[in-house]
């Protein structure tokens, strides 16, 4: 029996780590952090499925509860598979992959690295060519897509946690990039002789507005 209450530290520890979203948060983390507070219920994770759900209750001493419905329904371990013949090589998905999985280069051809496949399905709202599928493992047929479908979820957690990881702090230096570039483009636009009679130039004015909502936006969404 605990006695010190369970912190979002320990709730997170028993998380499977897909970073799915599936639960209403935006990766586990967080949503370690809203049943730590009391905020959220422990039977939002599918890819825990019940046995995650009974991990939880035990540590926090609550009774088991069926997995919410609205949140999906546990299943089999699945894994994305790019289409190669319809991939444009847009890079979306490479940025949308929490985990890091997906390879590949811009306007070239992506593939997904199975055994890093946390299978959280991120990757297919933003692929504009509709060429990624979610597959069961079991069904796949190389070696490695063998070997990681008798593995459970909860053997990758640390894994695909540091991946995770390193996927925000990639995001974050890429957004910190993008905003000085925003910023050297404002000094530019605004550089320059100008006639004084003239008054400001309004092209390179309405240019600099222009970088200042960007910048802006940028702040407002997280997003580069």
């Amino acid at each position: 029996m605990r006695s010190l209450p369970a912190t979002a530290d320990d709730i997170d520890a028993l998380l499977p780590q897909t970073q799915c979203t599936k639960c209403g948060f935006a990766g586990c983390r967080p949503y370690a952090e809203a049943i730590a507070a009391g905020q959220a219920q422990i039977n939002r994770c599918p890819p825990g499925g019940a046995a995650g759900v009974a991990r939880l209750a035990a540590l926090l001493g609550r009774a088991e509860l069926p997995l919410d419905p609205e949140c999906g329904q546990e299943g089999a371990r699945m894994a994305a598979l790019i289409d190669e013949a319809r991939c444009i090589g847009c890079a979306l998905c490479i940025r949308a992959c929490p985990t890091d999985a997906i390879v590949g280069a811009q306007k070239q051809m992506h593939t997904v690295l199975v055994e890093q496949c946390s299978g959280c399905e991120l990757c297919l709202p933003p692929c504009p060519v509709d060429c990624i599928d979610m597959l069961p493992l079991a069904q796949r047929g190389s070696a490695a897509a063998q070997r990681e479908a008798g593995t459970p979820v909860a053997a990758h957690a640390a894994r695909w946690r540091e991946r995770h990881r390193r996927h925000e702090e990639r995001l974050a230096r890429e957004r910190e990039e993008h905003e000085r570039g925003l910023a050297a483009a404002a000094q530019d636009q605004l550089a320059g002789p100008t006639p004084m009679s003239a008054g400001p130039d309004p092209d390179r004015k309405r240019a600099a507005v222009r970088v200042a909502i960007e910048r802006a936006r940028l702040r407002a969404t997280g997003s580069a």
